[in-house]
């Protein structure tokens, strides 16, 4: 499986396949109105196909943002059937490349307090949190709310 993933710059015809997988991860998915205002602009992102059947199903993808030169992770899923086999860790690499290339020095993401796994992720990948924000998502089971973490990744110094 290694060989038949590529990375395709994300664009408006993989809207479908991108709502079925946040639909298939998320308690609370963006809408198809979200999606195509985070499509373009200031916003960046790849899709992880599987090349090793002809239809090259999309598995994943992430959606950024870059201002300046900071760097927003908005978005990052991957299909629940390939969960597990370090995808995640993938698509997260490759969002930290591309926000790299960009210019980006620091990197910000937010990401449910409840999310233990997402938190390994981001730690393992050097993120730190730096703050929270109460009560900012509705929870998953649709009583009441739980906590943000806003978490940080600086890729550079600049040094003069």
């Amino acid at each position: 499986m290694k060989n038949s993933l590529i990375f395709t710059p994300v664009s408006l015809e993989d809207i479908t396949p991108l709502i079925q997988i946040e639909n298939n991860c998320h308690s609370h998915p963006w809408s198809e109105k979200t999606f195509k205002s985070c499509i373009g602009g200031r916003y960046f992102g790849e899709k992880l196909n599987d090349t090793s059947n002809k239809s090259m199903s999309i598995i994943g993808f992430y959606i950024g943002e870059f201002v300046i030169d900071e760097a927003t992770l908005m978005d990052i899923c991957v299909d629940p059937t390939e969960q597990g086999k370090g995808l995640g860790k993938k698509l997260l690499t490759q969002f930290i490349e591309s926000a790299k290339a960009k210019g980006a020095v620091k990197i910000w993401l937010e990401v449910r307090a409840k999310n233990i796994t997402a938190q390994m992720l981001y730690m393992n990948a050097g993120f730190i949190e730096t703050g929270r924000r109460t009560g900012y998502y509705p929870s998953a089971n649709g009583f009441g709310y739980e906590d943000a973490i806003v978490m940080c990744l600086t890729l550079s110094l600049i040094h003069i």
